[in-house]
């Protein structure tokens, strides 16, 4: 059974019944257990939820920006995993919110969704208003230049809260170029950056998605811990942080409005 709006649809997947795929131009987007939000089918997805779950403590309600929404895997799951949890998701693409409005459960009432741009939204809100900004803006597989500068990385430092944390999924392909600019951008502006991802991916091996993870204070960013529990994911990931982050960034210059406009 599918759904389709535009080039976008809806698939039960075979293997769980109660698991919904999102797809646009047939990518898949998003997953979305229907039945059980806790749920996290993308290897990558499971990565920003530890660092959720690690960053405070178990349960309590935080206060969160998603920027780009699809099929709102993570918003439900923070909705479950930490009740009361007020959440604001912006998207971009009318179509992509009609149609999860229409074929998904309802959400709960503490998470709002708009049709926006992302940097505007971004710009609008009001400063040290979140405890988590979660970025995952694409268009055509790339990330738009305006969400991927220092200026936007210090627009959303403005809205966070001194002990808030911000997580950015970025796809890329070796050498990792882009992701080793975007972990430069992010240091520019944040006291602890640190990038989660597949081992293979960090060994430049294949293309896929990595986790960056930035915030305010020094060492504030959950490691070992981190390091630990993404180890023993059916997906094995591994952490970079400090020297080995250091040497992987190494020669990379932060990417600036100006910079991403020239390219």
């Amino acid at each position: 059974m599918e759904r389709a709006a535009d080039d976008l649809t809806l698939v039960v997947d075979p293997a769980r019944r109660t698991g919904r795929t999102l797809l646009a131009a047939g990518v898949a987007q998003s997953y979305v257990d229907v039945v059980d939000p806790r749920h996290l089918h993308f290897e990558y997805v499971r990565r920003v939820a530890a660092v959720i779950d690690l960053a405070a403590p178990p349960g309590r309600p935080l206060t969160a920006l998603h920027l780009g929404g699809g099929a709102l895997t993570l918003p439900r799951w923070l909705a479950a995993t930490r009740p009361g949890s007020a959440q604001l998701v912006i998207e971009r693409e009318p179509a992509v919110v009609e149609l999860v409005r229409r074929e998904l459960p309802p959400l709960p009432p503490e998470v709002a969704v708009e049709v926006a741009d992302a940097r505007d939204a971004v710009s609008a809100a009001p400063p040290g208003r979140y405890d988590l900004v979660l970025a995952d803006v694409y268009r055509a597989a790339r990330m738009p230049g305006h969400v991927a500068s220092v200026e936007f990385a210090a627009e959303v430092a403005r809205t966070l809260r001194p002990d808030g944390v911000y997580l950015v999924n970025v796809t890329d392909l070796p050498p990792l170029v882009f992701c080793r600019a975007q972990v430069a951008t992010l240091r520019a502006v944040f006291a602890d950056v640190c990038l989660v991802a597949d081992r293979r991916m960090l060994r430049g091996r294949r293309y896929g998605n990595l986790v960056l993870a930035a915030a305010h204070r020094p060492d504030r960013l959950p490691v070992r811990r981190l390091a630990a529990r993404v180890a023993g994911d059916p997906l094995p990931g591994g952490v970079l942080h400090g020297p080995t982050l250091d040497a992987f960034v190494s020669g990379a210059r932060p990417a600036t409005d100006a910079t991403l406009a020239a390219d």
